[in-house]
């Protein structure tokens, strides 16, 4: 049972590697909307300020990964995976330069992973 809040690929985590030995320690986002659509933001670590309407969902190849607390309400039933396809992504993320983007996948826990999270069983499903 895999009950962190995110994980990562195996090409993701490549490409973490690689662009922490461009640009150094790395911090992600998970974007909600706006310019760059909803999609997981790479950024120098320290670039981005978090701020108490963020949760740290926990980190990819040893980077920390935040989402703010009103987009977590509504993902808190599920494990993001970050995966990384070919395309430009967002323009203010670091992975743009590569040809390829960051992807937000998810999964719904099931009951059992649910309550080990303590968040119960989840409604409707």
């Amino acid at each position: 049972m895999d009950t962190r809040k995110v994980v990562a690929t195996e090409a993701a985590l490549a490409l973490v590697e690689t662009l922490k030995a461009k640009h150094g320690p790395l911090m992600f986002h998970q974007s909600g909307g706006c310019c760059d659509g909803s999609a997981p933001m790479c950024y120098p670590q320290g670039e981005l300020l978090v701020g108490d309407n963020d949760v740290l969902l926990g980190d990819i190849g040893g980077s920390p990964f935040y989402i703010s607390a009103s987009q977590y309400e509504y993902w808190k039933h599920t494990q993001l995976i970050i995966d990384v396809v070919p395309g430009r992504g967002g323009q203010f993320s670091l992975e743009s330069a590569e040809g390829v983007r960051f992807l937000t996948r998810s999964r719904l826990f099931s009951d059992e992973e649910a309550a080990a999270l303590g968040e119960g069983a989840r409604v409707g499903v």
